[in-house]
């Protein structure tokens, strides 16, 4: 990567109960989750103790630390999408009663927080450090977990105290507005929030280029191409600062030079087998 002129950053990421119980490919290994409960309230394991999540906590400093002695640029921590950090932001699967959990947001965050803060710590102060977040879960597409501008604002604000460098505010489509409420349907997103509320560097995500859910490609559906007029005009326009992009990619590695060189009339649908790049 670095010898082609890029930037490359692993993405940590602990899948806590949205790992079955006894599945592979090591069975025997635990799982974990802030309260050993499904989000429908069902007790599946024992919570963990307070001592064990301080080991999570240990657990992806470590992974972090090491990879900027392999060489990366940077790390993304994925806190989103109803995996284990984000098990813990959500009240109706944290119901600790410990620093971990809490009836507040904030306090729910302690958790990520002290992630943050022990990576910071054990990595150089130039190595940036990145936060995926999103209000939507796998197991709940309409949870919600800052309804207002003020709560996304405290919520963001633990780990702009912890130490992150970026944010990365997940969507399933990057053109719905985060607060319409507030200020319309063609308002801000989510990384356009972040970046108001913070003053950080954001990164946006969800369907770049594709006008289907990635969703549906589980279910081997494909997409066509949408433009990216808008998405330009939002970065013309600093909203956010930075462009992730799935799909897209796995359909075609070139995609990002061809936008780059405006060869957009090369763009494809995407075709849901490319999935199988990943299994």
């Amino acid at each position: 990567v670095h010898a082609k002129g890029g930037k490359i950053a692993p993405q940590i990421w602990h899948m806590g109960m949205v790992r079955k119980v006894g599945s592979g490919p090591n069975p025997d290994a635990p799982t974990d989750s802030p309260s050993g409960m499904t989000h429908t309230g069902k007790q599946v394991i024992d919570a963990p103790t307070s001592a064990e999540i301080d080991d999570m906590v240990l657990a992806y400093a470590d992974a972090a630390a090491e990879a900027e002695k392999l060489g990366f640029d940077c790390v993304e921590v994925h806190g989103a999408h109803g995996y284990l950090i984000d098990q813990f932001f959500w009240d109706a699967m944290n119901q600790r009663d410990d620093k971990f959990g809490g009836t507040s947001l904030v306090e729910r965050a302690s958790f990520a927080s002290d992630i943050l803060k022990e990576i910071r710590k054990r990595v150089s102060p130039d190595f940036p450090v990145i936060l995926r977040y999103s209000q939507w879960k796998q197991q709940d597409y309409g949870a919600r977990l800052a309804t207002t501008p003020d709560d996304l604002e405290a919520f963001l604000k633990v780990f702009v105290d912890a130490g992150v460098d970026v944010l990365h505010a997940s969507q399933r489509r990057y053109w719905e507005p985060e607060f319409p409420e507030i200020d319309g349907e063609n308002g801000l997103n989510g990384a356009g929030w972040a970046k108001k509320l913070t003053g950080l560097p954001t990164i946006t995500v969800g369907s770049v280029g594709l006008s289907g859910d990635f969703i549906k490609a589980f279910q081997g559906e494909g997409s066509g191409t949408r433009s990216l007029d808008d998405l330009e005009e939002r970065l013309a326009r600093d909203e956010f600062d930075l462009v992730a992009v799935g799909r897209a990619l796995l359909q075609d590695p070139a995609w990002a030079r061809k936008i780059h060189e405006g060869r957009t009339e090369e763009l494809t649908d995407y075709d849901a087998a490319s999935l199988a790049t990943l299994s």
